[in-house]
């Protein structure tokens, strides 16, 4: 009976023993699988078939359903329209209507054929009501014609890194075109190159101010260059006065586009930007603010700015062929490195989750060949995160070491006899 006792007694422990050891387990797994579960859900919540949000200091992808499918993105393509404009020409430049332009479809200002417009007024007609007739005028006035301009909005997308774009009109109207080799191109971006571009517009050309100036404006009026006629224009990027922190906007929509929409935001040291295409046709116009509200949450919350800088531990490199420190051949000729950075520039903030790191690489070479001077930049140290390359800090020779010459050696074994004969 004692015996028996003692095996019960045995069990018991060895079962509490097993739960402990594999519990731990079971409840990371099932935290992972609530983790996957909320991301699902969240995808699930979004009806844009493409959605992207980017840290605008980086450009790195936070958040991505199908950010890189390529679709159609209707009149967000104007962000490109707009920055070219104001980059190429001047804002008291005057625009002609041609008949091309005049017949572009609604929405559209109404321009007949021969009026004459400031390209400035044209900018707020193209950016706050999305006007296609006008994005034709700047075209024609900036490119001499559509084809000419749309070869500059594809070469300033390929200078911003947006391989899967591809511009055939100014305004974002569904098109076509075959090249001279039979290949059928499509007017059309991904979610991810949408938003590299407003990245761009609003934190990078040196139009910048100009873009923000445009495309904050709530009501705007103009007239014809004779003052014979006048306009009027509303900006329809309602999140605008929504939400606090947003910088830019601009909608979309086309039948083969579905609603569209691209936006910047900043809130202290955080800068987003998000792009959405195909979110939802008719009735559903109002999905797209849903969908950028949900992005901005998401970044929001997830994200902080996290100090990542770490002083490298440098050791000196060695120096072929250079004159050693003690100017003796005992000893090898080094160089020791250095950022050469001041203390306030020691620092790199980063766009982070809690859960990630970035990794810190050093680019050096093992030796160096004299003479190496002082101050040359002999290699980096690279910050990346996901594998996308966030920052490099230049690294250089804290001082110079000059190359042995036969004059040198001379003098060493003229150094060498005196001490001998000594």
């Amino acid at each position: 009976m004692k015996k028996w006792k003692r095996w019960k007694v045995k069990g018991f422990w060895i079962v509490l023993c097993t739960v402990l050891l594999f519990a731990p387990v079971r409840f990371l797994s099932f935290g992972a699988e609530l983790e996957e579960e909320k991301e699902e859900k969240f995808q699930k919540k979004l009806h844009a078939q493409s959605a992207v949000l980017l840290d605008a200091d980086t450009g790195r992808v936070l958040y991505g359903k199908e950010e890189e499918q390529i679709r159609p993105m209707a009149s967000t393509t104007k962000i490109m329209t707009c920055i070219l404009a104001l980059e190429s020409g001047k804002l008291d430049e005057v625009v002609t209507v041609s008949e091309n332009a005049a017949k572009q479809p609604k929405v559209h200002l109404g321009a007949s054929s021969g009026q004459k417009f400031y390209l400035k007024d044209l900018l707020y007609s193209l950016m706050l009501e999305s006007h296609n007739d006008t994005a034709v005028m700047i075209a024609e006035h900036i490119g001499g014609d559509v084809e000419g301009f749309a070869e500059l909005m594809n070469q300033k997308a390929r200078e911003l890194g947006c391989e899967d774009t591809c511009f055939i009109t100014p305004n974002g109207l569904d098109a076509s075109a075959t090249t001279k080799d039979g290949k059928t191109l499509t007017h059309s971006t991904t979610a991810k190159d949408l938003a590299l571009i407003m990245n761009y517009c609003v934190w990078q050309s040196p139009e910048k101010e100009k873009f923000l100036d445009i495309t904050q404006t709530q009501n705007y009026y103009f007239s014809d260059t004779e003052g014979k006629h006048s306009y009027s224009c509303v900006n329809h990027n309602a999140l605008l006065s929504m939400i606090e922190g947003l910088l830019s906007g601009k909608t979309g929509f086309t039948g083969g586009a579905g609603y569209s929409y691209v936006a910047a935001f900043e809130e202290e040291d955080k800068h987003f930007s998000l792009a959405l295409l195909g979110c939802g046709w008719p009735p559903h116009k109002t999905y797209k603010w849903q969908d950028a509200k949900a992005l901005l949450s998401y970044g929001k919350e997830n994200y902080e700015k996290r100090e990542v800088f770490q002083e490298p531990d440098f050791q000196p490199v060695v120096v072929e062929g250079g004159i050693p420190a003690k100017e003796t051949l005992d000893s090898p000729a080094c160089v020791n490195l250095t950022l050469n950075l001041k203390t306030e520039e020691k620092s790199l903030k980063v766009l982070m989750r809690e859960d990630e790191n970035v990794q810190i690489r050093l680019i050096l070479p093992e030796t160096l060949k004299a003479p190496v001077k002082e101050g040359v930049a002999v290699g980096y140290v690279v910050y990346s995160l996901d594998g996308l390359q966030i920052k490099s800090f230049p690294v250089y020779a804290e001082h110079g070491v000059e190359a042995i010459s036969f004059g040198w050696c001379l003098r060493q074994v003229g150094k060498e006899w005196m001490a001998f004969s000594l």
